[in-house]
Parts: structure tokens; sequence; C-alpha cells
């Protein structure tokens, strides 16, 4: 795994929201800056914490223009639960075959209890409007992610 670095072309994207619609990455960046964050798993401790943070963020995020999209393996069924239970207000999107993850080297081993297996790496990009990457973001805390995004702007 070789996660994408500053100043790399993020790949573009399209993939379908909470609500089955179709995103781009291209259509979010002519609003200005992305944030992309990839999470395991929808409805886990940790990334329920991360989600809620970058929701309770949403006016300062929106006050410096960033559009903020989720990306888990999820499907989109399970995102809509996950956008319900925790009235979420930006888009999950549903990369099942973990392609998106893939281009942004954010796929690869992993080990929990043991146990080796293939999954998403929790990392982040913060993507300018051209489309480059400003910053990876991969250390960091589910609770204090939104403030090192935050840090950022």
């Amino acid at each position: 795994m070789t996660p994408l670095q500053a100043g790399a072309k993020a790949p573009e994207f399209t993939l379908k929201n909470q609500a089955g619609v179709n995103i781009s990455l291209a259509q979010c960046l002519k609003q200005g800056p992305v944030l992309v964050y990839f999470y395991p798993k929808a409805l886990t401790p940790g990334c329920t914490v991360q989600a809620c943070a970058l929701r309770d963020s949403k006016a300062e995020l929106d006050a410096k223009g960033v559009t903020v999209l989720g990306i888990s393996p999820d499907p989109v069924a399970k995102l809509a639960k996950f956008e319900q239970k925790h009235e979420l207000n930006f888009h999950l999107l549903s990369d099942e075959d973990h392609a998106v993850a893939d281009a942004f080297g954010v796929w690869g081993e992993k080990k929990f209890m043991g146990k080796v297996y293939d999954g998403i790496h929790r990392l982040s990009f913060l993507i300018n409007p051209d489309g480059s990457i400003h910053t990876l973001l991969d250390k960091f805390k589910t609770k204090d992610h939104h403030q090192a995004v935050l840090a950022l702007l």
C-alpha cells in the first residue's frame, strides 16, 4: 500500500452516495477544495466518532468552501442507515469494489486481533480545486480528525 502524496493529481471518480445519486470528484472540485476521507466500515465506533465530528464541524468547513466526501466499501443501503442514524450532513460514497481506494493507495493489508486481511486504511486527502492533493492526513485519532482538517485550512 502506497498512498498518494501531496502534489500528486487525485484520481477522478464517480461513486453513488447514500441516496444512490452519482457524485463525482470533478463536480465537487468546481465548488472549492474537497476533503476525501476513507474509513473502514459504517456504523462502527471509530468511524461513527469521526463522521459525527465532521458533521458537527460542517459550518466551519462550509465557511472555508470545503466539500466532505466519506468513502468506504459499504453498500449504498448501509450508508443510508449510517446517515440517518447519526444525522450526517455530507456525502457518504460506496466503493464496494474498492477501485477508488486502490487508486488513492489506501487499500491494503491490515491486522486486527491476530487476523490479517485486506481493507481500507483510515487516511484522508485534502484536494485543491485544481485536482492536486494538498495534504495527505495519515496521523490522527478519529476523535481529532476534524481538528486536523480545520488546522490545515
